[in-house]
């Protein structure tokens, strides 16, 4: 049991996020599942998990992203692709935020940018970007290039989301003009170049990420949020790079639950004197007694098939346990990503009793229908930084 502490009385405005891959967390989800395997990787699915997700009260859901599952093993989880996954549901729902996890190392930045200002129109402004970085080297064969390691990652990271919030302002909120009598639909003195240089030489960078420009401007207008919401894990990207505004939230992991508390309050204490101190999500992987089988036996009965590779603290009990464990991170922590072992179990008991009893003690956001994912996180939309920069040159004809 944990030792955080709890109250019934109202501590915060806490969010929660859902991861939504496969058929759970846990590899072996699948085998338990109420779902046919074969229709995890449907459109059908990731419908009815958005939306009983959505229904349940959570303020987000993400989708974790990555490769086929390796042959031969039959518990590697596989999965959609977490943007169009995303993209997917954006129409099929009205309050949930949408967080696809997009890699930065492999990616192209430029893609990386407007798939997400994309997203954002299709949801309507409740799209994130949950940041990776991938030390595969499978994922760096499949673009021809070598394996970026070491600070090479928190590098390419960096640059990634610089380049994707410079192309996001490249078009200022009034680019857009429709002016039929002239027959122009862009105003391109309301588009800017980007200039961005990673400032990295190719040869001597070939294993630690190459060297790349981008000239802008983008080919997607401004999103509707300005600045997509951008989130990473804690850990990823330097702390310069935090203090200074890269990320809007980290997610914070630990191995236990009383040390991710710890965890929490540290890196908070650390950030609160840069100025810019970004919202800190817990991580917490959950087993849940349900349908008469205690946690731990259901958890036994996975870990039977494979093991559950996890750094994240785990809860195991009930959903009145989870629901003090929950009140007593909300009061450290701006949100929590839940990661249910078993979707199609733990889900059903998550929206059934722990949700309700947050909203009880007053410590969940409300959730509001249409309101962007950067209100949700009280933050507003930022200017353009290039909308007072009058001495740029025209972006084009």
């Amino acid at each position: 049991m944990s030792s955080l502490p709890t109250s019934d009385a109202e501590q915060g405005r806490g969010i929660l996020l859902l991861e939504l891959d496969g058929a759970g967390g846990h590899p072996a989800a699948w085998r338990v599942s109420g779902t046919d395997p074969a229709a995890v990787l449907t459109p059908a699915r990731l419908r009815d998990v958005v939306l009983a997700a959505e229904t349940a009260g959570f303020h987000a859901a993400t989708f974790s992203d990555g490769g086929l599952p390796d042959e031969g093993d039959p518990d590697t989880t596989a999965r959609l692709n977490a943007l169009q996954s995303a993209a997917f549901a954006g129409p099929l729902t009205a309050s949930i935020a949408l967080i696809p996890e997009v890699d930065t190392v492999y990616t192209e930045p430029f893609h990386v940018s407007t798939q997400l200002a994309s997203l954002d129109y299709v949801s309507g402004g409740r799209a994130g970007w949950l940041v990776a970085a991938s030390g595969s080297t499978a994922d760096a064969a499949a673009v021809g290039r070598h394996t970026v390691r070491g600070d090479g990652r928190a590098r390419e990271a960096a640059d990634s989301i610089e380049v994707s919030r410079r192309l996001w302002d490249s078009w200022e909120d009034d680019a857009v003009i429709r002016d039929v009598p002239t027959g122009r639909y862009l105003d391109v003195d309301k588009l800017r170049y980007v200039d961005f240089d990673s400032g990295v030489d190719f040869e001597s960078a070939v294993t630690e990420g190459a060297s790349y420009s981008v000239k802008g401007p983008s080919i997607i207008p401004r999103p509707l949020q300005g600045q997509l919401p951008v989130l990473a894990p804690a850990g990823l990207l330097t702390r310069e790079a935090v203090a200074a505004g890269a990320v809007d939230a980290l997610l914070v992991s630990a191995p236990t639950p009383e040390l991710l508390a710890a965890e929490l309050a540290e890196t908070r204490e650390a950030f609160s004197a840069t100025g810019s101190a970004p919202a800190l999500i817990a991580e917490l992987d959950v087993v849940l007694d349900a349908r008469g089988q205690g946690a731990a036996e259901r958890l036994a009965a996975l870990e039977a098939h494979t093991p559950w590779p996890s750094n994240r603290a785990r809860f195991l009990g009930s959903a009145s346990q989870l629901a003090g464990l929950l009140a007593g991170l909300l009061i450290v922590a701006d949100g929590v990503r839940l990661h249910p072992a078993v979707l199609d179990v733990d889900v059903e008991e998550l929206a059934r009793l722990v949700l309700p009893e947050l909203r009880r003690r007053g410590v969940l956001a409300p959730v509001v229908r249409d309101a962007t994912f950067r209100e949700q996180l009280g933050l507003a939309r930022p200017a353009s930084r290039y909308a007072t920069d009058t001495a740029s040159p025209s972006a084009g004809n």
